[in-house]
């Protein structure tokens, strides 16, 4: 199970570090050096930004749950009584 959550959280974090990398910022972006226009074609420029946004949003929202979801279950796993207990 750990493994599992394991290679999610990688293939999040993957995933994650390429839509920022696509996002347009003020000043450009990858977005367009690469042929970004992709998105723009199918959804319209207005509707892709929002799409990457969100999309961006999930990922790391997901990221932070995935994360905690791990943290609880190792913590139970090795016999401790919470992730907030003090020291032995």
């Amino acid at each position: 199970m750990i493994t599992a959550l394991t290679i999610l959280i990688a293939l999040n974090g993957i995933l994650l570090m390429a839509v920022v990398l696509i996002q347009n910022p003020k000043g450009g972006g990858v977005d367009s050096t690469f042929g970004g226009q992709g998105a723009n074609q199918v959804f319209g420029a207005a509707r892709s930004t929002d799409f990457i946004e969100k999309l961006t949003w999930g990922l790391a929202i997901s990221m932070f749950v995935l994360a905690i979801i791990t943290a609880v279950i190792v913590s139970g796993s090795a016999g401790d009584s919470g992730l907030l207990s003090g020291p032995n």
